[in-house]
Parts: structure tokens; sequence; C-alpha cells
């Protein structure tokens, strides 16, 4: 969570509106309930990251990126991590936040939730 002296401004991405519905909306995902996602700014968007239970991506268990989530002219664009080679693939492109959010919370194919 970001402390109240970072905060993001209103309008325009990132912004604490989007990034407190995000982290709202992660409260409903269905893989890793035992770890606590952060929401964090990114260029034109917002960088979900979280502790890595499965010990797929980190052996370690440390902190790995999940999902890239980023808005331009009226469209949310989801990305996901290839962690072999450390680059995002777009996933796919949404009108509506909530929709985007709706897939990336049951990641049946474990695509984000690793």
């Amino acid at each position: 969570m970001m402390a109240a002296s970072q905060s993001l401004p209103i309008g325009g991405h990132p912004n604490d509106v989007d990034r407190k519905r995000i982290e709202r909306a992660l409260r409903s995902r269905q893989r890793y309930l035992y770890v606590r996602p952060t929401v964090v700014p990114a260029a034109g968007g917002y960088r979900i990251e979280s502790p890595c239970c499965s010990r797929n991506v980190d052996r370690e268990g440390g902190v790995v990126d999940v999902a890239l989530i980023q808005f331009s002219q009226g469209t949310w664009r989801l990305f996901r991590k290839d962690h072999v080679q450390g680059v995002w693939e777009l996933h796919g492109a949404f009108g509506r936040l909530s929709d985007l959010l709706d897939l990336l919370n049951v990641d049946a194919d474990r695509q984000f939730w690793q």
C-alpha cells in the first residue's frame, strides 16, 4: 500500500481512485488468497506484484510481477509477465476496468497468478 505522502493525482493514469478500485477488486481473486498483492504506479497505469507462494517463478518466494494494467484512448490493456524472458506480453484489451479485473481474478489458465 502507498503512504498518504505518496498519493497519486486524481485523473490521468495512474491515479488513486483506480488504484484503490484495483486493490479492492483483487480481494475477490480465486488464486493465492493467502498473500497480499500490491498495486504500484507504472507508466500509464498500474503494476500488480505479489509474494510468490507457489515457488514456480521465484524459488525463494520473493515478490514477483503478476500483471500490468495500462489505460490509453478509452481502452484498458492487461499484460502478463513472461518471467523466463523478462518481458510483458499483451493478454487482452477491455472497454471496462471491471471486465479486465474479472478475468484477472479468475485466471483459469494461471497466466497471471503463477
